[in-house]
């Protein structure tokens, strides 16, 4: 009998090894049960960096060929022709985070944006009808309502939270419904058995964006959503230094996807996907430490009388706390705030002045990075529209968005106080 760190919970041996692995051991190693020996018994998965493949002679090509056509060679399962195809390092972390997200498969893309686009150009057709929430990424948004629109699939766009409406935006043509969860920027939580009730009921296809969370905060999959997309480029990846973009569901949905992929072109380079593999080895350690100084921070932002208003799905104030808490292991590593209106001043200019005083995160988009980043979304990915255009896609002059990373939550604490100061 082994006793955990919990001094009321023990475990025997035998039930460790029929137990489902954690988080952090499908990180490190996948499913487990599935490990296979490499070529040279490396200990890491090798990178394969190769455009194309090669075959002993003609008799090898057609057994790969047949085997491909009728499944009739189960060693050929992972052999590959052309690197548009396949690549094993690639599959590599495919595997993983399948098994991160409890998915039959998945699908690797050069961005996160090459994913929700290849999903959407493959999934829908002209005269079909796509549904999305408005506090999604605005990229998403924007390809949704001009791009697919030229190609005459219709969408609505529909207000986050207001289930009712989501419903009644439902049409005999809808194939899709779209949401993260949570959103950008006011993290706001789809509550997915709810979701998933209402787009059954009308034979929809669900999807949801976890980039947010990522499988060890929430696992959209257990809760019946057909596809999880994630911009690997964030905390998958977790350092900044790569881009990539992932699709995770049912098998015949990917196998699917993955026949689109071939024809549209968009693959991810073996290297990008060496290095994804990488950093999600230590996914779970990086979301713990991001959990825990994004709640202090919370609290702290919430009671300091600087400071308008918090977006943190952790609070009590926000809207979506109770479904949160049932449905995620975590809040996430983003906070978003609106600082508090200085009288006679632009609340542009005095906001920027507290982003200028932070010393620990850099001034930049994107997140999930070691680094902490700081953005003033008016001004990083608004800057073209006026304060009254902001203001009516829920964008204020004030508001800020802040990717905690693995720093010291004390120096992290410590920074926002002196900032704060200074406004």
């Amino acid at each position: 009998m082994i006793r955990l760190a919990d001094p009321f919970t023990t475990v025997t041996v035998s039930e460790i090894g029929q137990q489902q692995a954690g988080n952090l051991t499908k990180a490190v190693h996948g499913k487990m049960g599935m490990r296979s020996s490499q070529p040279h018994h490396e200990l890491i998965t090798p990178l394969a960096q190769t455009a194309t493949y090669t075959f002993a002679d003609t008799a090898d090509l057609r057994a790969f060929m047949e085997s491909k056509m009728w499944g009739t060679d189960p060693s050929m399962a992972e052999r590959g022709e052309y690197g548009r195809y396949g690549n094993p390092t690639v599959r590599s972390v495919e595997r993983r985070l399948a098994a991160l997200e409890n998915g039959d498969d998945a699908l690797l893309f050069p961005t996160g944006m090459a994913a929700i686009t290849n999903v959407l150009l493959s999934m829908l057709s002209a005269g079909n009808h796509v549904i999305f929430t408005d506090d999604c990424y605005r990229k998403t948004r924007q390809f949704c309502q001009n791009f697919l629109g030229r190609l005459g699939i219709e969408s609505t766009q529909v207000a986050m939270g207001d289930y009712e409406g989501l419903e009644a935006a439902i049409q005999t043509n809808t194939r899709l419904i779209i949401s993260e969860s949570p959103t950008n920027p006011y993290l706001r939580v789809v509550d997915l058995d709810r979701l998933v009730h209402i787009a059954r009921k009308h034979r929809v296809k669900t999807i949801i964006d976890a980039t947010f969370a990522t499988p060890i905060n929430q696992r959209p999959l257990d809760f019946g959503i057909d596809l999880v997309i994630h911009s690997a480029t964030k905390y998958l990846s977790g350092h900044n230094d790569i881009m990539a973009g992932a699709v995770i569901g049912e098998s015949g949905l990917i196998h699917a996807l993955r026949q689109s992929q071939g024809m549209l072109g968009g693959v991810l380079d073996p290297h990008a996907a060496y290095l994804l593999e990488r950093g999600i080895k230590t996914l779970g350690l990086r979301i713990g430490q991001q959990n825990r100084s994004s709640q202090a921070v919370a609290n702290y932002l919430e009671s300091h009388p600087k400071i308008q208003r918090v977006w943190y799905p952790g609070l009590l104030s926000h809207p979506d706390h109770k479904v949160s808490k049932q449905q995620m292991d975590g809040f996430g590593g983003v906070v978003s705030f609106e600082i508090g209106l200085v009288p006679g001043e632009d609340p542009l200019s005095s906001t920027s002045r507290f982003i200028d005083a932070m010393t620990i995160p850099y001034i930049a988009p994107s997140l999930g990075g070691v680094e902490s980043l700081i953005e003033q979304p008016a001004l990083m990915s608004y800057y073209e529209f006026s304060t009254q255009e902001r203001l009516a896609i829920g964008i204020a002059d004030n508001l800020v968005r802040f990717a905690i990373g693995i720093e010291d939550t004390s120096d992290i604490l410590a920074d926002l106080n002196q900032a704060l100061a200074q406004v």
